[in-house]
């Protein structure tokens, strides 16, 4: 087993590898920048050393002083949890080479899969579904128009190094496509620094639905069911559940094969998340594999009874996945909403500043994953989520009644939060029905008066 760990991340993430570790008796490092000083991960490490100034790239994108810091405590391995460095194959590849293992895939699957196109390669190898684009990269506007018209509009544009909704553009048009191709490839430059775009038919209010896999070094790979993350916006997933409302046992079972399929064709290790999108016909489509843990792992967590990130770390240490398909059950439903530093009455404006009070919900079926108390400064520098709160109950029902009732426990005052949206939607009949697509939000907005999110939050 892996003695000691350092965890390459901040915030909620951090913390909940440092708890893993603890329960699997293995000591920590904290990297940390100066404005995550008083962070709850830095304070329960058991070692911590900073890393930088405030903004990431210079403190958590810096893989030159992580790998120093690890060489310095004298560590086994590095957790990247998910964002910074996470899907960085450079960085995999540094550890490899420093023999200091990167709990994740391998550099090579990470840059294989952190392709889009390539991924999309793969995926066909496997004969699992993909949608109808072009066949990688697309550098010249004559050459993108032409296959857009082919392809048949609207088409959406992405970055090949993309995620996280940036360098993605779609264009319903041939009068808006060139304006719309070349805003994603200064995005996709400017935030990958690669230009490299593709074209792909967009798919008209789909479901956004993943499957987690977990494979060995051994050879084996396993999905845990599904999770639905269709409730989205500017493709930034605010609400996840599972298992999803819309999948039938036929249907789960026939996106789950070709996930393990992907991922053993691109010879996938640890756990990772395979991402398709599903149309109004209950036709399915690949879009991205993540090779990394997902935010909202916790939601597989509670549903499937197995730890994720005590998994990762044993997996990293070469332990065979003892389990077999037939051993995963889905026990119960979840539902998990994020908890962002963002104003929902403000086009979700972030929100940084100081958190004056913090009272979190508890009661049976809840779990909160935070790094956040009374007292602690949001800092502008990264991403806006404070907390992940997920509830889980016998149905759907239960798990979508005991969420309204967390949020309305859930006091955080001194920051605007997503709470009060997040309650509103657990009301909304559309939601409650589980007919939702990736353009439910907007929808919701569009019918929901801006007060119902407004709480007094002067404390």
């Amino acid at each position: 087993m892996i003695q000691k760990i350092l965890i390459a991340n901040r915030g909620e993430i951090a913390l909940r590898i440092v708890r893993a570790c603890r329960e699997l008796n293995i000591r920590t490092l904290a990297v940390y920048s100066e404005a995550d000083e008083q962070s709850l991960h830095v304070q329960l490490a058991d070692e911590a050393i900073c890393i930088g100034p405030a903004p990431s790239s210079e403190s958590y994108l810096k893989a030159d002083r992580i790998i120093s810091a690890a060489e310095i405590a004298d560590v086994d391995a590095i957790h990247p949890g998910f964002g910074f460095l996470s899907e960085n194959a450079e960085f995999a590849e540094q550890c490899e080479s420093c023999n200091i293992k990167f709990i994740g895939p391998k550099s090579e699957t990470i840059r294989l899969m952190g392709d889009k196109a390539m991924a999309k390669e793969v995926a066909k190898r496997a004969k699992a579904p993909t949608i109808p684009g072009s066949d990688g990269p697309v550098s010249s506007e004559v050459e993108a128009v032409k296959i857009a018209k082919e392809i048949g509009f609207p088409v959406i544009i992405k970055a090949v190094a993309g995620g996280g909704g940036k360098g993605m553009r779609l264009a319903h048009n041939a009068m808006a496509f060139a304006k719309e191709f070349n805003t994603a490839r200064q995005e996709a430059e400017k935030a990958f620094g690669n230009g490299d775009v593709y074209i792909e038919k967009y798919i008209e209010e789909p479901r956004h639905i993943e499957f987690q896999i977990l494979a060995d070094e051994h050879g084996k790979v396993l999905h845990l069911g599904e999770r639905d993350c269709s409730v989205q916006r500017r493709y930034q997933k605010l609400i996840e559940e599972a298992p999803s409302p819309y999948l039938d046992d036929k249907l789960r079972a026939k996106m789950g094969a070709a996930a393990v399929r992907i991922a053993e064709e691109c010879g996938y290790q640890n756990a990772g998340t395979v991402e398709f999108l599903v149309d109004k016909n209950g036709d399915f489509y690949f879009i991205e594999m993540n090779a990394r843990i997902q935010v909202e792992h916790g939601v597989t967590e509670e549903v499937t009874g197995l730890d994720l990130v005590k998994r990762q770390i044993r997996i990293a240490s070469g332990e065979k996945l003892e389990l077999e398909q037939k051993d995963i059950k889905i026990l119960r439903h979840c539902i998990e909403c994020r908890i962002n530093a963002e104003d929902p009455t403000r086009n979700f404006a972030p929100c940084p500043g100081e958190v004056k009070f913090y009272y979190t919900p508890g009661g049976h079926g809840v779990r909160i994953d935070s790094h956040v108390y009374q007292g602690y400064h949001v800092p502008p520098h990264y991403d806006s989520m404070v907390a992940k709160l997920m509830v889980y109950g016998r149905t759907r029902e239960v798990a979508m009644d005991r969420m309204y009732r967390a949020l309305n426990e859930y006091m955080i005052r001194g920051i605007r939060t997503t709470i009060p949206f997040c309650a509103a939607v657990m009301k909304d009949p559309v939601f409650r029905s589980g007919d939702v697509t990736t353009k439910y939000i907007e929808e919701f907005l569009s019918r929901t008066p801006r007060d119902v999110f407004t709480i007094d939050d002067s404390m």
